[in-house]
Protein backbone atom coordinates (compact mmCIF):
# COMPACT_ATOMS: atom_id res chain seq x y z
CA UNK A 1 0.00 0.00 0.00
CA UNK A 2 0.65 3.67 -0.66
CA UNK A 3 0.94 5.01 3.28
CA UNK A 4 1.10 8.39 4.35
CA UNK A 5 1.86 9.15 8.18
CA UNK A 6 0.99 13.04 9.32
CA UNK A 7 3.06 13.61 12.59
CA UNK A 8 3.15 16.39 14.65
CA UNK A 9 6.01 18.99 14.26
CA UNK A 10 6.58 19.47 17.45
CA UNK A 11 9.20 16.92 17.80
CA UNK A 12 11.28 14.93 15.57
CA UNK A 13 10.28 11.35 14.52
CA UNK A 14 11.18 9.19 16.63
CA UNK A 15 12.18 12.38 19.07
CA UNK A 16 15.50 12.79 20.66
CA UNK A 17 14.19 12.73 24.07
CA UNK A 18 10.99 12.41 25.54
CA UNK A 19 8.29 12.24 23.12
CA UNK A 20 5.32 9.46 23.52
CA UNK A 21 3.27 10.22 20.42
CA UNK A 22 5.75 11.10 17.76
CA UNK A 23 8.26 8.10 19.33
CA UNK A 24 4.80 5.79 18.27
CA UNK A 25 4.66 7.26 14.77
CA UNK A 26 8.19 6.26 14.23
CA UNK A 27 8.05 2.46 15.57
CA UNK A 28 4.76 2.41 13.36
CA UNK A 29 6.63 3.77 9.96
CA UNK A 30 9.15 1.68 10.39
CA UNK A 31 7.25 -1.25 10.94
CA UNK A 32 4.95 -0.22 7.78
CA UNK A 33 8.28 -0.13 5.73
CA UNK A 34 9.56 -3.56 6.86
CA UNK A 35 6.45 -5.39 6.39
CA UNK A 36 7.30 -4.07 2.49
CA UNK A 37 5.12 -0.64 1.98
CA UNK A 38 5.23 2.15 1.05
CA UNK A 39 5.30 5.13 3.08
CA UNK A 40 5.79 8.43 3.28
CA UNK A 41 6.25 10.36 6.55
CA UNK A 42 5.49 13.87 6.70
CA UNK A 43 6.90 15.38 9.65
CA UNK A 44 10.04 17.56 10.84
CA UNK A 45 13.40 17.73 8.46
CA UNK A 46 15.51 16.36 11.49
CA UNK A 47 13.85 13.29 11.75
CA UNK A 48 15.20 9.43 10.45
CA UNK A 49 13.27 7.20 9.07
CA UNK A 50 13.75 4.50 6.10
CA UNK A 51 10.38 5.77 4.52
CA UNK A 52 10.22 8.98 2.36
CA UNK A 53 10.76 11.71 4.16
CA UNK A 54 8.52 14.91 3.22
CA UNK A 55 10.18 17.54 5.80
CA UNK A 56 7.52 20.17 6.35
CA UNK A 57 9.87 22.54 8.68
CA UNK A 58 13.81 21.95 9.23
CA UNK A 59 13.74 20.57 13.08
CA UNK A 60 11.71 19.73 15.51
CA UNK A 61 9.29 23.17 16.86
CA UNK A 62 10.39 22.23 20.20
CA UNK A 63 14.03 23.02 19.70
CA UNK A 64 12.92 26.12 17.07
CA UNK A 65 13.15 29.10 19.32
CA UNK A 66 12.00 31.09 16.18
CA UNK A 67 8.41 29.83 15.55
CA UNK A 68 6.10 31.38 17.49
CA UNK A 69 2.93 30.36 15.52
CA UNK A 70 3.23 26.52 15.46
CA UNK A 71 -0.34 26.18 14.46
CA UNK A 72 0.21 27.67 11.11
CA UNK A 73 3.10 25.25 10.23
CA UNK A 74 0.69 22.40 10.84
CA UNK A 75 -1.99 24.18 8.70
CA UNK A 76 0.61 24.53 5.76
CA UNK A 77 1.52 21.07 6.44
CA UNK A 78 -2.37 19.52 6.25
CA UNK A 79 -2.91 21.82 3.11
CA UNK A 80 0.89 20.17 1.09
CA UNK A 81 -0.99 16.73 2.29
CA UNK A 82 -4.58 17.52 0.89
CA UNK A 83 -2.59 18.07 -2.81
CA UNK A 84 -0.81 15.47 -3.06
CA UNK A 85 -3.96 12.91 -1.57
CA UNK A 86 -4.16 11.12 -4.15
CA UNK A 87 -0.52 9.72 -4.40
CA UNK A 88 -1.83 7.84 -1.56
CA UNK A 89 -3.87 4.59 -0.34
CA UNK A 90 -4.51 5.82 2.68
CA UNK A 91 -3.68 8.81 4.82
CA UNK A 92 -2.98 8.28 8.49
CA UNK A 93 -2.98 11.61 10.97
CA UNK A 94 -1.63 11.88 14.16
CA UNK A 95 -3.06 15.85 14.53
CA UNK A 96 -5.81 15.14 17.01
CA UNK A 97 -9.26 16.98 15.22
CA UNK A 98 -6.97 19.45 13.05
CA UNK A 99 -7.52 17.11 9.78
CA UNK A 100 -11.18 16.46 10.01
CA UNK A 101 -12.92 19.32 8.18
CA UNK A 102 -10.82 19.56 5.50
CA UNK A 103 -10.45 15.81 4.57
CA UNK A 104 -13.92 14.95 5.26
CA UNK A 105 -14.38 16.70 1.90
CA UNK A 106 -12.02 14.81 -0.34
CA UNK A 107 -12.19 11.24 -1.57
CA UNK A 108 -8.57 9.58 -0.63
CA UNK A 109 -9.56 6.97 2.67
CA UNK A 110 -7.95 8.48 5.95
CA UNK A 111 -7.99 7.51 9.86
CA UNK A 112 -7.16 9.75 12.63
CA UNK A 113 -5.45 8.17 15.87
CA UNK A 114 -5.97 9.92 18.68
CA UNK A 115 -3.23 10.04 21.25
CA UNK A 116 -4.56 12.41 24.01
CA UNK A 117 -7.02 13.15 26.82
CA UNK A 118 -10.64 13.89 25.26
CA UNK A 119 -12.44 14.88 28.24
CA UNK A 120 -12.74 18.41 28.02
CA UNK A 121 -16.44 20.23 27.75
CA UNK A 122 -14.92 21.65 24.19
CA UNK A 123 -14.44 18.26 22.97
CA UNK A 124 -17.75 17.43 22.77
CA UNK A 125 -19.04 20.23 19.67
CA UNK A 126 -15.86 18.81 17.45
CA UNK A 127 -16.97 15.33 17.70
CA UNK A 128 -20.84 16.28 17.39
CA UNK A 129 -19.50 18.30 13.97
CA UNK A 130 -17.70 15.42 12.78
CA UNK A 131 -19.85 12.29 13.86
CA UNK A 132 -19.03 10.30 10.89
CA UNK A 133 -15.32 11.05 10.97
CA UNK A 134 -13.33 7.96 12.00
CA UNK A 135 -11.21 7.71 14.65
CA UNK A 136 -8.72 5.10 16.41
CA UNK A 137 -8.36 4.79 20.09
CA UNK A 138 -5.65 3.87 21.99
CA UNK A 139 -7.43 2.41 24.73
CA UNK A 140 -11.28 1.76 25.44
CA UNK A 141 -10.42 3.66 28.25
CA UNK A 142 -10.02 6.70 26.20
CA UNK A 143 -13.41 6.96 24.43
CA UNK A 144 -15.71 7.28 27.21
CA UNK A 145 -16.13 10.30 27.25
CA UNK A 146 -17.36 10.75 23.45
CA UNK A 147 -19.09 7.90 22.80
CA UNK A 148 -21.07 9.95 20.19
CA UNK A 149 -17.60 9.40 17.75
CA UNK A 150 -17.18 7.23 14.98
CA UNK A 151 -14.49 4.44 16.68
CA UNK A 152 -13.55 1.90 14.33
CA UNK A 153 -10.82 0.28 16.17
CA UNK A 154 -8.83 0.96 19.13
CA UNK A 155 -5.49 0.33 18.82
CA UNK A 156 -3.11 -0.22 21.67
CA UNK A 157 0.35 1.09 21.09
CA UNK A 158 3.58 -1.03 20.65
CA UNK A 159 7.03 -1.21 20.40
CA UNK A 160 10.40 -2.81 18.80
CA UNK A 161 11.06 -6.02 20.35
CA UNK A 162 14.59 -5.32 20.53
CA UNK A 163 14.42 -1.49 21.70
CA UNK A 164 14.21 -2.00 25.01
CA UNK A 165 15.00 -5.28 27.25
CA UNK A 166 15.94 -6.19 30.15
CA UNK A 167 19.44 -5.63 31.75
CA UNK A 168 21.82 -7.74 34.06
CA UNK A 169 21.21 -5.60 37.43
CA UNK A 170 19.92 -5.83 40.76
CA UNK A 171 17.18 -3.79 41.21
CA UNK A 172 17.69 -1.40 43.80
CA UNK A 173 15.40 2.01 43.87
CA UNK A 174 11.77 2.79 42.95
CA UNK A 175 11.58 4.90 39.28
CA UNK A 176 9.52 7.23 37.57
CA UNK A 177 9.58 7.92 34.25
CA UNK A 178 7.86 10.90 31.69
CA UNK A 179 7.42 14.25 32.76
CA UNK A 180 6.84 16.31 35.26
CA UNK A 181 3.48 18.24 35.77
CA UNK A 182 0.05 17.56 37.79
CA UNK A 183 -1.25 14.83 36.13
CA UNK A 184 1.59 12.60 36.17
CA UNK A 185 1.84 13.29 39.93
CA UNK A 186 5.23 12.62 40.63
CA UNK A 187 4.93 14.60 44.11
CA UNK A 188 3.25 11.18 45.09
CA UNK A 189 5.46 9.25 43.64
CA UNK A 190 8.15 10.55 46.42
CA UNK A 191 5.79 10.44 49.21
CA UNK A 192 5.32 7.04 48.13
CA UNK A 193 9.03 6.07 48.03
CA UNK A 194 9.73 8.36 51.22
CA UNK A 195 7.40 5.84 53.25
CA UNK A 196 8.27 2.80 51.99
CA UNK A 197 12.07 3.89 52.68
CA UNK A 198 13.12 2.93 49.01
CA UNK A 199 15.72 5.66 46.87
CA UNK A 200 13.48 7.04 43.79
CA UNK A 201 14.88 7.98 40.62
CA UNK A 202 13.30 10.37 38.58
CA UNK A 203 13.97 10.57 34.62
CA UNK A 204 11.76 13.47 33.57
CA UNK A 205 11.39 16.53 31.93
CA UNK A 206 9.87 19.56 32.34
CA UNK A 207 8.17 21.27 29.40
CA UNK A 208 7.73 25.08 29.97
CA UNK A 209 4.40 24.93 30.46
CA UNK A 210 4.92 23.23 33.89
CA UNK A 211 8.41 25.15 34.87
CA UNK A 212 6.67 26.90 37.59
CA UNK A 213 4.97 24.35 38.94
CA UNK A 214 8.08 22.08 39.15
CA UNK A 215 9.88 24.70 40.73
CA UNK A 216 7.26 25.79 43.85
CA UNK A 217 5.76 22.06 44.24
CA UNK A 218 8.60 19.43 42.82
CA UNK A 219 11.91 21.63 43.49
CA UNK A 220 11.67 21.49 47.18
CA UNK A 221 10.54 17.48 47.51
CA UNK A 222 13.86 16.51 45.88
CA UNK A 223 15.45 17.72 48.52
CA UNK A 224 14.64 14.90 50.72
CA UNK A 225 16.92 11.83 51.65
CA UNK A 226 17.26 9.39 48.23
CA UNK A 227 15.55 10.94 45.85
CA UNK A 228 17.76 11.67 42.74
CA UNK A 229 16.59 14.12 39.73
CA UNK A 230 17.74 12.64 36.62
CA UNK A 231 16.08 14.84 33.83
CA UNK A 232 15.46 13.78 30.49
CA UNK A 233 16.62 10.28 29.02
CA UNK A 234 16.86 8.71 26.15
CA UNK A 235 16.05 5.43 24.67
CA UNK A 236 19.82 4.27 24.71
CA UNK A 237 19.24 5.11 28.88
CA UNK A 238 16.05 3.73 29.27
CA UNK A 239 17.31 0.11 29.46
CA UNK A 240 19.53 0.20 32.19
CA UNK A 241 16.93 2.74 34.49
CA UNK A 242 14.17 0.36 34.23
CA UNK A 243 16.08 -2.79 34.76
CA UNK A 244 17.92 -1.38 37.87
CA UNK A 245 14.48 -0.05 38.89
CA UNK A 246 12.44 -2.65 41.66
CA UNK A 247 9.58 -1.02 40.13
CA UNK A 248 7.67 1.68 38.20
CA UNK A 249 5.60 4.04 40.07
CA UNK A 250 2.88 5.74 37.96
CA UNK A 251 0.61 7.55 40.42
CA UNK A 252 -1.27 9.07 37.51
CA UNK A 253 -4.58 11.63 38.54
CA UNK A 254 -5.42 11.97 35.61
CA UNK A 255 -7.39 9.40 32.61
CA UNK A 256 -4.44 8.28 31.10
CA UNK A 257 -4.97 7.94 27.06
CA UNK A 258 -2.02 4.81 27.12
CA UNK A 259 0.65 5.39 29.01
CA UNK A 260 3.66 4.17 27.06
CA UNK A 261 5.62 4.23 30.08
CA UNK A 262 3.99 1.06 31.59
CA UNK A 263 4.88 -1.06 28.23
CA UNK A 264 8.54 0.65 28.23
CA UNK A 265 8.92 -0.63 32.27
CA UNK A 266 7.15 -4.60 31.07
CA UNK A 267 9.42 -4.71 27.74
CA UNK A 268 12.75 -4.20 30.44
CA UNK A 269 11.01 -6.95 32.97
CA UNK A 270 10.17 -4.21 35.27
CA UNK A 271 6.79 -4.14 37.00
CA UNK A 272 4.85 -1.11 37.16
CA UNK A 273 2.95 0.19 40.21
CA UNK A 274 -0.19 2.17 38.76
CA UNK A 275 -2.96 4.11 39.99
CA UNK A 276 -6.33 3.16 38.78
CA UNK A 277 -7.33 5.70 35.83
CA UNK A 278 -7.28 5.86 32.62
CA UNK A 279 -6.14 2.96 30.38
CA UNK A 280 -4.01 1.07 33.40
CA UNK A 281 -6.56 -1.55 33.95
CA UNK A 282 -6.08 -2.50 30.21
CA UNK A 283 -2.41 -2.44 29.93
CA UNK A 284 -1.56 -4.29 33.15
CA UNK A 285 -2.44 -7.57 34.58
CA UNK A 286 -2.55 -7.78 38.05
CA UNK A 287 -0.37 -9.57 39.94
CA UNK A 288 1.55 -10.27 37.17
CA UNK A 289 2.74 -7.18 34.98
CA UNK A 290 2.20 -4.93 38.34
CA UNK A 291 -0.44 -3.82 41.03
CA UNK A 292 -3.38 -1.22 40.44
CA UNK A 293 -3.98 0.76 43.25
CA UNK A 294 -6.24 3.47 44.35
CA UNK A 295 -4.75 5.28 47.17
CA UNK A 296 -1.45 6.00 48.43
CA UNK A 297 -1.39 3.20 51.55
CA UNK A 298 -2.61 0.68 48.41
CA UNK A 299 0.79 2.25 46.67
CA UNK A 300 3.01 1.57 49.83
CA UNK A 301 2.01 -2.11 50.13
CA UNK A 302 2.19 -2.83 46.40
CA UNK A 303 5.53 -1.20 46.36
CA UNK A 304 6.70 -3.62 49.15
CA UNK A 305 5.20 -6.59 46.99
CA UNK A 306 7.34 -6.16 44.01
CA UNK A 307 9.48 -8.68 44.52
CA UNK A 308 6.85 -11.31 44.59
CA UNK A 309 6.33 -10.87 40.84
CA UNK A 310 8.16 -12.83 38.01
CA UNK A 311 10.43 -10.28 36.04
CA UNK A 312 11.02 -12.64 32.88
CA UNK A 313 6.62 -13.36 32.78
CA UNK A 314 6.33 -9.33 32.61
CA UNK A 315 8.70 -9.00 29.60
CA UNK A 316 6.66 -12.28 28.30
CA UNK A 317 3.69 -10.41 28.48
CA UNK A 318 5.48 -7.64 26.80
CA UNK A 319 6.02 -9.27 24.18
CA UNK A 320 2.66 -11.15 23.23
CA UNK A 321 0.71 -7.85 23.61
CA UNK A 322 2.53 -4.78 23.16
CA UNK A 323 5.15 -5.26 20.15
CA UNK A 324 5.18 -2.52 17.36
CA UNK A 325 5.12 -5.36 14.68
CA UNK A 326 1.29 -6.45 16.54
CA UNK A 327 0.47 -2.69 16.52
CA UNK A 328 1.49 -2.62 12.63
CA UNK A 329 -0.67 -5.58 11.50
CA UNK A 330 -3.47 -4.22 13.36
CA UNK A 331 -3.57 -0.81 11.31
CA UNK A 332 -2.81 -3.05 7.99
CA UNK A 333 -5.94 -4.17 8.64
CA UNK A 334 -7.74 -1.46 9.16
CA UNK A 335 -5.91 0.29 6.16
CA UNK A 336 -7.00 -2.72 3.72
CA UNK A 337 -10.87 -2.19 5.02
CA UNK A 338 -10.77 1.75 4.31
CA UNK A 339 -9.10 0.89 1.41
CA UNK A 340 -11.85 -1.49 0.07
CA UNK A 341 -14.15 0.81 0.86
CA UNK A 342 -13.39 3.77 -1.00
CA UNK A 343 -16.09 3.26 -3.63
CA UNK A 344 -19.02 2.70 -1.70
CA UNK A 345 -20.21 2.53 1.76
CA UNK A 346 -19.50 4.04 5.30
CA UNK A 347 -16.35 2.61 7.57
CA UNK A 348 -18.27 0.39 9.98
CA UNK A 349 -17.94 0.91 13.64
CA UNK A 350 -15.62 -1.11 16.12
CA UNK A 351 -18.85 -2.63 17.67
CA UNK A 352 -20.54 -3.77 14.02
CA UNK A 353 -16.83 -4.87 12.76
CA UNK A 354 -16.53 -7.11 15.57
CA UNK A 355 -19.64 -8.47 14.72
Amino acid sequence: MRIAQIAPLTEAIPPKLYGGTERVVSWLTEELVALGHDVTLFASGDSVTTAKLEPMWPRALRLDGSVRDPVALHMTMLENVRQRADEFDLLHFHLDYYPFSLFSRQSTPYITTLHGRLDFPEHQRVFNAFPSTPVVSISDAQRRPLPQAHWVRTIHHGLPAHLLSPRSAKPEYLAFLGRIAPEKAVDQAIRIAVRCGLPLKIAAKVDPVDREYFEDEISPLLKLPGIDFIGEISDRQKPGFLSGALALLMPIDWPEPFGLVMIEAMACGTPVVAFRHGSVPEVLVEDVTGFIVDSMEGAIEASARVGELDRSRVRAEFEQRFSADRMAKDYLDLYAELAARKSGGALPSSEEAAA
